[in-house]
């Protein structure tokens, strides 16, 4: 691999990095206090949709991390960047929560079931089969299918729930129509977030705990990549994947001296 810059800008996940289970990973602490010390800029990445981001700084500040709010992008911002900027001031019909709704309205969107541009599906814990059935006949309409990440299962405390991609899954088989996923791996998610830090690629790092969401949308954005193994990839089957990380630590805790 070519010798890249030091690395100046950090992004990292959240989820199986930084916290596992709502508690955090030991050194995760202390190296979010370096890097708020260093004074680098970073950003917490989630393919969460489901809370904004300061229920998310809240969240982190419960598990002992000081991330504010501004230090933290998820895929439903992203999401409305991307919608801001194909069709200002457009129109949506959104299954999803407040971290989705309230960033689309924040960039102008209006929301509604009536004729709308888009139909945007989000994460939920309620997904409705009501809203489902919406969304289905307003694609057959014509309205534009965007989803905020392809993720198929999110944890809970009793074992797996259908997300987003499980969802997606669905409508599509309903609609023939494939959703355009604005989060992770989509490289987007990363180019919208460089913008955010205002980094380069060259000199920016991205932390990650999966092969297949985290560690290709930062080789695809040109990122230094590093996979920690206190996730989802486990080190036997990094080998299965065509692309490779620049780094493979067991934690978070081993990144500190970088910062």
């Amino acid at each position: 691999m070519t010798e890249r810059k030091p690395i100046e800008y950090w992004l990292s996940d959240m989820d199986g990095v930084l916290v596992h289970e709502g508690r955090p990973v030991p050194g995760a602490e202390e190296f979010v206090r370096r890097l708020a010390a260093s004074g680098k800029p970073f950003l917490v990445l989630t393919n969460n949709s489901i809370y904004t981001r300061r229920d998310l700084s809240a969240r982190l500040a419960a598990a002992g991390l000081a991330v504010p709010a501004e230090s933290i992008w998820t895929s439903a911002l992203a999401t409305a960047m991307f919608l801001a900027d194909q069709r200002p001031e457009g129109s949506a019909y959104v299954i999803g929560e407040a971290g989705l709704t309230t960033a689309l309205h924040e960039a102008d969107f209006v929301l509604t079931d009536i004729d709308p541009d888009y139909v945007v599906l989000g994460e939920t814990r309620t997904y409705s089969f009501s809203q489902i059935t919406r969304a289905i006949r307003l694609i057959e309409g014509g309205a534009r299918f965007v989803a905020t990440n392809p993720d198929p299962v999110g944890p809970s405390p009793e074992g797996s729930l259908p997300a987003c991609g499980a969802v997606a899954a669905m409508i599509t088989r309903a609609t023939g129509v494939e959703p355009y996923f604005v989060g992770k791996p989509n490289p987007l998610m990363m180019r919208t977030a460089l913008n955010v830090v205002g980094g380069h690629s060259e000199s920016t790092a991205m932390v990650g705990d999966r092969m297949d969401t985290d560690i290709v949308a930062g080789v695809e954005a040109g990122l230094e990549t590093v996979l920690v193994l206190t996730g989802v990839t486990r080190k036997d089957e990094i080998a299965r994947f065509p692309f490779r990380p620049h780094r493979v630590v067991p934690s978070i805790a081993d990144l500190i001296d970088l910062v």
